[in-house]
């Protein structure tokens, strides 16, 4: 299930044992926050928590026998293990037959940030799997926008897609973002100029704005990302390399017959991101897009072989960018 269906799943009453697993930490916190609030009581005595990088072969008898222990004046008993990643042999040698058969009184929360090879726990019937990957733009606005509304203010649909946007749905990331800016306004309408000025807009977000600014052909618009990026890196070598990076990957994408759920994990990117980058792509052009990853790559080469200047080098792109 998702993660915004947890509360609800809950409510329902417990189950043995949550598999939560995904890339937004955030996620991965409140879930596990959720199920506590629900579940425990006297954590002092009925919580135990339990590494799980160390539980390798027999010592994944500890995780047994925690969840066997006896609540104390209580119902449940929780125990949490972080990143357990048992290979198959191990499940069914050590933990199969205790999560077939899980104790009544005790409730697992396996914490994971990511899946690796071994066995697949969300496939296990005996596991409920909460899906803690990192939202679309639609759930993360409208996190924020019911966020604002219960802290008495009023902030318009697109002002919640552009924070989503600007943190590119990292929920950590946008709900420490909402908390300042309840923490600013107090009250009253949001503005866009208050989110423009308070809300730290990520720096993949602002080559993702540069790119966008390429396809529109608003040099304006280019140059003062630009500038913002230069003097917060102090040098033109690192844009010069996220351009280089992000141009490459429009051309994959542009050029790739794959889905992209399946370019997303070649590119080692989120799903949404890729829709996004393929729009991009599409704006741009293929040929395009082949010139700018050359005259970018070329700009890199001569930078670190001595043969131009930072601001040199960033220029000569910049021309073929806008007026070549």
């Amino acid at each position: 299930m998702k993660f915004t269906e947890l509360k609800n799943d809950i409510a329902a009453g417990a189950r043995s044992i949550y598999l939560l697993e995904g890339d937004d930490a955030y996620f991965r916190m409140k879930g596990e926050e959720l199920i506590k609030s629900a579940f425990l009581q006297m954590p002092e005595l009925n919580f135990s928590t339990l590494d799980g990088e160390s539980l390798k072969g027999a010592r994944l008898s500890d995780l047994t026998s925690a969840v066997q222990a006896v609540p104390f004046m209580s119902e449940k008993r929780v125990v949490k293990v972080a990143s357990l990643y048992p290979t198959e042999s191990e499940y069914d040698s050590y933990l199969k037959k205790v999560f077939d058969n899980f104790p009544a009184d005790s409730i697992l929360i396996i914490v994971n940030s990511e899946s690796k090879k071994g066995v697949d726990l969300k496939r296990k019937g005996s596991i409920t799997y909460i899906d803690c990957n990192r939202s679309d733009e639609e759930n993360v606005a409208k996190w924020a926008y019911l966020t604002f509304r219960r802290a008495g203010i009023s902030a318009p649909v697109d002002l919640c897609n552009l924070i989503a946007q600007y943190c590119l749905c990292n929920m950590s990331r946008v709900a420490l973002e909402v908390e300042k800016l309840i923490d600013y306004k107090k009250e009253g309408a949001l503005t866009r100029e208050e989110v423009d000025e308070l809300v730290f807009k990520d720096a993949d977000y602002r080559i993702y704005e540069m790119t966008n600014a390429v396809a529109r052909r608003d040099f304006s618009k280019f140059i003062i990302i630009e500038n913002e990026l230069c003097r917060k890196d102090g040098d033109e070598a690192p844009l010069l390399s996220g351009l280089f990076s992000y141009f490459k990957n429009l051309l994959t994408i542009y050029s790739s017959r794959q889905s992209d759920a399946e370019l997303a994990k070649l590119l080692k990117m989120k799903e949404y991101g890729v829709k996004k980058s393929r729009e991009q792509a599409q704006a741009i052009g293929g040929e395009k897009l082949k010139d700018y990853v050359t005259a970018v790559y070329d700009a890199i080469s001569k930078l670190k072989g001595g043969l131009t200047l930072p601001k040199n080098a960033l220029q000569t792109v910049n021309n073929k960018l806008f007026f070549d």
